[in-house]
């Protein structure tokens, strides 16, 4: 346990933060993968899951849980898994 009083403060920011951050991770992780089932299962509400998993990753992003880079690739590859699914339902 820290003895000065400045980093006494700071441990409790952090966990503040800690905490703050967990929760938008796992949200985000919630969303991105009712979005991966709603796809894979051909789900009438699929594009809703997409556009609702798109909009944590940014959120994520914008607020600092994640590097502007790895939202991109995050969403690169739901697009790229929505694609594949909507080609296999067109053949």
């Amino acid at each position: 346990m820290a003895n000065i009083r400045s980093q006494i403060k700071r441990n409790r920011q952090n966990e503040r933060r800690r905490l703050k951050n967990k929760s938008v991770r796992s949200e985000m992780r919630t969303r991105t993968k009712k979005a991966v089932t709603a796809l894979d299962t051909g789900a009438d509400d699929a594009g809703e899951a997409l556009r609702l998993a798109v909009k944590r990753i940014d959120k994520a992003a914008a607020s600092g849980v994640i590097h502007k880079n790895q939202a991109a690739n995050r969403k690169s590859s739901l697009m790229r898994r929505a694609n594949a699914a909507v080609a296999t339902t067109a053949d």
